[in-house]
C-alpha cells in the first residue's frame, strides 16, 4: 500500500488511474480506523481497480469548543489497518496541504444541513461537503464510500455530488455495530468502561421505535417520547435530540406513513454520539 502526504502527488496518482482505465474506489475518513471503516474498503475492493483511503482530521469541521485536539490519531494502525483490509493507496495530507495561506472557497448545501446535527454544529457540514469536495477533486473516484450511521452527512453530501454534477456515485454501506449494538465509532475510544455500557440505550431506543413502527404506531411525537423514556432511565447518558425525518430532504416528519429516519444525539460523559435507523411505515 502507498502512503502519500501530497495533495500534488494524490492528484498526479489518480490521473494516471484514470488515464490507464483504472475504476477508483474512495473511502473518507479522519483516521483511528475500526471495523466499519475496514468494512468500506472491503466493499470499495470488490467493486474497484484502485481503493484510496484519506485518513485526514479535517479542522474546518469543528466547532471552536469541540474535540478536534483531542481527536483520537494513530497513523501506523491506520496503514495496518487499512492494508489489511485492501486499500492500494493511503492519503493523508496535513491541514496546510488541504488548506493553504489564503485559502477561500466553501461549500454549503442549504435545507439538508440546518436541522439535526446542523443546528447544534453551525457550520459542521459546511466543513463536511468542503473537504469531501475537495477530496473528490484530488482523488478524482468513480465512487465514494460513506457509513450509514452519519445519515445527515450522506444526505448532505449525495446532494452536493448531484447539484455538481461531480460525477462520483455515493455508495451508503450499513452501520456495523458491537455486539450490544452500540454503532462503531472513532470516538467511541473516548468512554470510560462503564460509560461505553450505558451507550448501549440508544440502540436500544432506536430498536424501541423499529418495534413501535412495526406493531403501527405513526405518530412521532409518541415514537420520540417511549424512545426519551427509555434513554432517561439511563443518567448518564444526556439527549441532545431525537428526530424522525425524510431520508431524502433531512425534514421533520409528524407522521411515519412512508421510510424515515429516526436518530439519535447524546452525549455520554464528554464524548458526543449519534445512531440511526431507518424505518418503513
Amino acid at each position: 500500500m502507498k502512503l502519500i502526504d501530497s495533495v500534488t502527488r494524490m492528484s498526479t496518482l489518480a490521473g494516471i488511474l484514470r488515464k490507464e482505465g483504472k475504476s477508483i474506489g474512495l473511502v473518507p475518513t479522519m483516521g483511528y480506523l475500526h471495523e466499519g471503516h475496514a468494512s468500506l474498503i472491503g466493499a470499495a475492493r470488490k467493486q474497484h481497480d484502485s481503493v484510496i483511503l484519506s485518513v485526514f482530521v479535517n479542522p474546518m469541521q469543528f466547532g471552536p469548543k469541540e474535540d478536534f485536539d483531542r481527536y483520537p490519531r494513530d497513523l501506523k494502525r491506520d496503514a495496518r489497518i487499512a492494508a489489511e483490509a485492501g486499500a492500494d493507496i493511503m492519503f493523508h495530507p496535513s491541514a496546510d496541504e488541504m488548506y493553504p495561506q489564503r485559502y477561500a472557497t466553501y461549500v454549503n448545501v442549504e435545507r439538508l444541513a440546518d436541522g439535526l446535527c446542523g443546528s447544534s454544529r453551525p457550520g459542521h457540514f459546511r466543513g463536511v461537503a468542503t473537504v469531501v469536495a475537495k477530496l473528490f477533486g484530488i482523488t478524482r473516484p468513480h465512487a465514494a464510500y460513506f457509513g450509514r450511521k452519519d445519515a445527515q452527512q450522506v444526505a448532505v453530501i449525495r446532494k452536493m455530488a448531484g447539484d455538481l454534477n461531480m460525477g462520483v456515485k455515493i455508495k451508503v454501506m450499513p452501520t456495523v455495530r458491537e455486539k450490544d449494538g452500540l454503532a462503531m465509532s472513532s470516538r467511541n475510544a473516548y468512554m470510560t468502561e462503564r460509560e461505553r455500557a450505558d451507550a448501549a440505550v440508544i440502540y436500544r431506543a432506536l430498536r424501541k421505535a423499529e418495534s413501535l413502527v412495526m406493531a403501527g404506531q405513526r405518530s412521532s411525537r409518541r415514537i420520540i417520547a417511549a424512545m426519551a423514556q427509555m434513554i432517561a432511565g439511563v443518567p448518564s447518558v444526556k439527549v441532545e435530540y431525537i428526530s424522525i425525518v425524510d431520508p431524502e430532504e433531512m425534514s421533520e416528519l409528524e407522521t411515519v406513513s412512508s421510510d424515515a429516519i429516526v436518530s439519535v444525539a447524546a452525549r455520554v460523559g464528554r464524548t458526543r454520539l449519534i445512531d440511526n435507523i431507518e424505518v418503513k411505515g
